[in-house]
């Protein structure tokens, strides 16, 4: 089952991360999907900041990185970017399943068939017609909602 929400502004995506972080368990993988500019880093930057709490963490873009490293409450967070990515193979080498307590985030997740398989979150940022907010699906693999 997916929810469609309606996000006037960068804070209704923000506000939406918090919601999110709440609901998210160790092992979940979240994919993020959505056109350039549509919200994808704002979301996770929001959802990382609720799990770590800490609302003035520094969250980068993990675009040149590759993956930013996290630590909440003795689990790991990774917040990965798969844009970049040349080969799909090469998603064996950012570590992102190494740690099955892990909460991992993946912007551009379509790069690599491998993290699709094992996403258990799907969030899908668009622009609607006009520029005005954003539309969100999500849809949690095991019937969650947010």
């Amino acid at each position: 089952m997916s929810q469609t929400l309606t996000l006037a502004d960068d804070d209704a995506t923000a506000a939406l991360g918090r919601r999110l972080a709440v609901r998210l368990e160790p092992g979940d993988l979240v994919l993020l999907e959505g056109d350039l500019g549509a919200g994808k880093t704002a979301l996770a930057r929001a959802i990382v900041r609720t799990l770590v709490g800490d609302e003035r963490l520094d969250v980068p873009s993990p675009s040149f990185a590759l993956v930013q490293p996290y630590e909440a409450n003795g689990h790991p967070i990774l917040h990965a970017d798969l844009y970049r990515l040349g080969d799909p193979r090469e998603v064996d080498e950012l570590g992102l399943f190494d740690r099955p307590d892990a909460i991992v985030l993946v912007e551009w997740a379509e790069r690599s068939a491998e993290v699709v398989a094992q996403g258990t979150v799907q969030v899908t940022l668009a622009v609607p017609p006009g520029g005005a907010g954003r539309v969100a699906t999500v849809a949690f693999a095991d019937g969650r909602t947010v």
